[in-house]
């Protein structure tokens, strides 16, 4: 059988993963604030990496697994990270929950399992299989970025990889050409760069990515489950 698998890879140095734009006001932060807002007519783009489906199921649910989580990440912190990202990609029209696996427990079929684990998620952040339901989260990804960047606050990444992952679920299979999309990736393997509304580049260092689904990310969304 084969297996329809979507990877996040960060695209960037873990030293300055999450260099993000901070709350100081800037014309930067104020453009991507709007990105993340509103998807303007023709700004749908994708690097033609896969094809956008209906979600793997007509309603979701989610069931996360603490076991194998690395140790600064309490069960409570990643439990919520799943239920905004399940919120926030349901606003499409596929409804939506979340529960907690307990140790011992099994997924009711037809269940996404998200959980962590080295071996599902091929030593990456995070990866998503279609075919099995899961969505599997990196330790030893996680591990090296506390190893090499322990001031920043891994809680970003966890969502922006737990919100991107999850998006494939509800059918964004493709990446986002936009760098702003939790679907995006920064370039491809021919080394083209996303866009930034404006036709600006991406500043080195910067984490531009949104955290969460954003309006085109919904509209893929949207369009893939009519």
């Amino acid at each position: 059988m084969h297996t329809r698998r979507a990877l996040f890879l960060m695209l960037m140095p873990l030293a300055c993963l999450l260099v993000a734009p901070g709350a100081r006001s800037t014309p930067l932060n104020e453009l991507r604030a709007q990105e993340i807002a509103e998807c303007r007519a023709g700004e749908v783009a994708t690097w033609g990496d896969g094809a956008d489906r209906p979600a793997v199921a007509r309603s979701l649910v989610f069931a996360y697994s603490h076991a194998g989580a690395p140790a600064w990440f309490a069960q409570p912190v990643v439990l919520a990270a799943v239920q905004r990202a399940a919120q926030a990609w349901s606003a499409c029209g596929v409804p939506a929950r979340v529960v907690e696996l307990l140790p011992g427990g099994q997924a009711l079929p037809g269940t996404v399992t998200v959980r962590w684990s080295d071996e599902g998620s091929q030593r990456n952040f995070g990866l998503a299989n279609l075919d099995l339901k899961t969505i599997s989260l990196g330790p030893s990804a996680f591990q090296l970025l506390n190893t090499r960047n322990p001031t920043h606050d891994a809680r970003e990444t966890l969502q922006m990889v737990i919100s991107h992952e999850m998006g494939h679920l509800f059918g964004v299979v493709a990446h986002s050409k936009r760098c702003v999309d939790v679907s995006s990736y920064y370039n491809n393997a021919q080394g083209e760069q996303c866009r930034i509304r404006g036709g600006l580049s991406r500043p080195p260092g910067v984490e531009y990515r949104s955290v969460l689904p954003t309006a085109c990310d919904i509209q893929r969304c949207k369009a893939a489950n009519p």
